[in-house]
Order: C-alpha cells, then sequence, then structure tokens
C-alpha cells in the first residue's frame, strides 16, 4: 500500500519531490502508526461491504475500520461480526489486503470469536479498535489480541480510544492516565497508536460540537486531549502516536461565522471556485481541524466520510520547506547551535527542534515530499478531482 498511488504519474511527478514509499502492516511499528493517515471508519453490517473496501482502496484509503461498536444497533451485532469476517476472508490474497484494516469490537470474546472464524493462511486483519478503554478493562483485550496474534500466526496490533467518564472527570483523570500509560507500557509492541473519542467526550457533558467549531473550541474536551497528548505523547520514546478525533460532518449548512478558509493560496493558485466547493461541504473547518491536531501533537485522524480523506493526506505531506529544514537540523550534529532556514524565514536551533525533525522525515516517508511551490491547495485539488 502507498499514499496517493491513485494519483497518475504525470500528476505525481509534477507534485512530488519524493514520492511515498510503500508499506505494509509488517513494517516498523512507528512508521505504521504515522501511515494510517485518514482512518476510515465504516459499519461492520453494510451489505457491500468487500466491494466498499476495495473502491476506497483504489480511491486512495490505506486504513479502514469496520465497526461493531457505536456504528451498529445492539440486535445487529452478531450479524455484523459474521459480515465482518466474510470480507476479510474474501479480500485475504487481494490489493485490498495490504490495507491497514482493523476490528472495532465490544467485548474482548469478539476477538476470539472473529480470529477464530478467520481463514487460515493470508490474514488481511491488521488489528482490533478497543473503544471505551481504561485501565481496568484495557488489559483483557490486550491480552486477547495478543493470544489471537500466537493463533494466527500474524502480529495483530490494538488501537485503544481513549473516551472514558474516568478520563474526561477531572478528578479522577490523572490517576487514570497513569495506570492507563504503565498498562500501554507493558504492551507497547502490541499497541499502534492511541484513538480519541471526543463525541463520547462531548456526550459527558451533553455536548455536541457545532459545526462552525473545531474540538478545541470544547474548552472541557481538548483540556483531556491536552492532558493525553502529555502523558502519552512524549518524545522521549515513552510515548504513542496520537491520532485526532472524527470530524462528523460533510455537507452544506448556514452559517453564522465567517469560513475558516483564507481566501489568498486559493486566488494565487486560482482556485477560488474550488475554496468555494470546500467551504460548502463543511471542509474549512475540518482543514483548521486538521492543522490544529498538528499544532498540538497529533497526527492522522478519523473520519466517517469518504470526501474527508483526501483533505487529511493533503495536509500529512511533507512541504519542501519542512524536508529541507529537517535535514538541515539533523545535519547539524549533535552539539546544539542555531542557524537560519534556508528558506531565511526562521531559525533552526538543533537541540529543540531535533525531535520534530526525526517526526518530520518519518512522516515523509509515508506521505512523501512536494516539491518547493507546491501546497495543500495543489495536493487538494489533485485528489479532490480523483
Amino acid at each position: 500500500m502507498r499514499h496517493f498511488h491513485h494519483l497518475d504519474a504525470e500528476t505525481a511527478d509534477a507534485l512530488f519531490l519524493h514520492r511515498p514509499e510503500s508499506f505494509d502492516d509488517s513494517a516498523d511499528r512507528d512508521l505504521l502508526a504515522v501511515a494510517l493517515g485518514a482512518t476510515l471508519y465504516v459499519p461492520a453490517t453494510r451489505d457491500d461491504l468487500t466491494a466498499t473496501i476495495l473502491r476506497r482502496a483504489g480511491g486512495g484509503v490505506c486504513s479502514m475500520v469496520l465497526d461493531l461498536e457505536d456504528a451498529v444497533a445492539d440486535d445487529e451485532v452478531e450479524a455484523g461480526m459474521a459480515n465482518a469476517v466474510a470480507a476479510l476472508n474474501e479480500l485475504a490474497g487481494t490489493v485490498a489486503a495490504n490495507m491497514l484494516l482493523f476490528v472495532r469490537v465490544r467485548t474482548p470474546g469478539d476477538i476470539r470469536a472473529i480470529t477464530d472464524a478467520l481463514s487460515t493462511g493470508v490474514v488481511a486483519l491488521t488489528g482490533f479498535v478497543v473503544p471505551k478503554f481504561t485501565s481496568d478493562s484495557g488489559a483483557a483485550f490486550l491480552d486477547e489480541i495478543t493470544e489471537a496474534s500466537d493463533r494466527l500466526g500474524k502480529h495483530l496490533y490494538a488501537m485503544p480510544v481513549l473516551e472514558s467518564p474516568e478520563l474526561v472527570h477531572r478528578q479522577s483523570r490523572d490517576v487514570e492516565l497513569h495506570a492507563v500509560s504503565e498498562l500501554l507500557a507493558r504492551h507497547r509492541d502490541r499497541v499502534l497508536a492511541i484513538r480519541i473519542g471526543a463525541t463520547d467526550m462531548c456526550s459527558t457533558f451533553g455536548i455536541r460540537r457545532d459545526r462552525d467549531l473545531t474540538i478545541y473550541d470544547v474548552r472541557v474536551v481538548v483540556d483531556v486531549i491536552a492532558d493525553v497528548v502529555n502523558y502519552l505523547g512524549r518524545a522521549d520514546g515513552t510515548g504513542f502516536v496520537i491520532t485526532g478525533p472524527v470530524w462528523e460532518y460533510f455537507a452544506d449548512h448556514e452559517r453564522m461565522f465567517r469560513p475558516m478558509l483564507r481566501a489568498t493560496p486559493f486566488v494565487e493558485q486560482d482556485a477560488v471556485l474550488f475554496r468555494q466547493q470546500l467551504v460548502s461541504r463543511d471542509l474549512d473547518g475540518l482543514l483548521r481541524e486538521i492543522a490544529l491536531d498538528r499544532a498540538n501533537g497529533i497526527h492522522g485522524k478519523t473520519v466517517i466520510h469518504p470526501s474527508h480523506v483526501a483533505a487529511v493526506h493533503a495536509l500529512s505531506a511533507v512541504t519542501h520547506e519542512e524536508y529541507h529544514d529537517a535535514l538541515d537540523i539533523l545535519g547539524s550534529g549533535a552539539n546544539g547551535g542555531v542557524q537560519a532556514s534556508g528558506y531565511k524565514n526562521k531559525m533552526n536551533e538543533v537541540r529543540p527542534h531535533r525531535n520534530w525533525a526525526e517526526a518530520t522525515l518519518r512522516r515523509a516517508r509515508v506521505f512523501g515530499v512536494t516539491n518547493k511551490g507546491v501546497t495543500f491547495v495543489d495536493l487538494l485539488t489533485a485528489l479532490v478531482a480523483r
């Protein structure tokens, strides 16, 4: 699997200085976590589940979750599980088997039921998403995934979703986060990434975030996200990749506030009409939130609509400027110091910017490096035109 694989060669050459590398679920864990990008959730009960996955794989989606939890009614779980197993068996050996495919389960027992029903040989499953993960409930899920890996002869990953009241409530948050961090540390090789369930966090307070706002405007939730990153997103070797919460809007609405997308970059690229199309589908809010995710130490995003994938991936590609700043920082040795960026617009401090530079080059491997002068507008235009 490779990001932007669906672009034709001429378009890819015009956009990228270095094209993205190929990867599969046997890749290095840290690289694989960054490669998740936009993780598209789909109800496991869909009648055309196999065809949907194949179609999305052909359209540039590299990671998907077959959802048996919130997207499925209680009385449809068994049917959804059977449908998910059938799809995974049908996909084994196909090009879509190179995707990062997960199942979001409800109980530890679901993991055994699913893996026991999978065909032997090539396994299209990458792992499981564990909803409402807590320090009390999480160990049983992680142990079950480890046992399932042994039975299948394939390393399966866990992606815990942090969204429980124990985590959200201020008086219990530090105790819970400390316990969760210790639990995850004991299973480090099993945990691919941490997912943030902002919808459930909002539910704790009876809140539904408005489409005119980003999740970073909801203070009680962004406080939780900040603490999750503080405990679990550290760059000292103890942290994990943390992925961004879902953006749940995708259609036009009457606006109270001005759009969150500046006009200038689109005017410069002669793409004013394209900007209007993005605004009309509420994608300006998504783009703003993705930028804020990155600024707050979060990479990749949960998405529930295919139109959101292009936005996440367009802003995941490493720009020519970022790439050369990272190379300059890492090429300066370990003695510290400061130097002007080759772009003559900032100072690169070797020691404090080293972690950023290493993370940037990791992202460059799976999302590529754009040519000089290529912007997210160019990438997004090319992706949406597909």
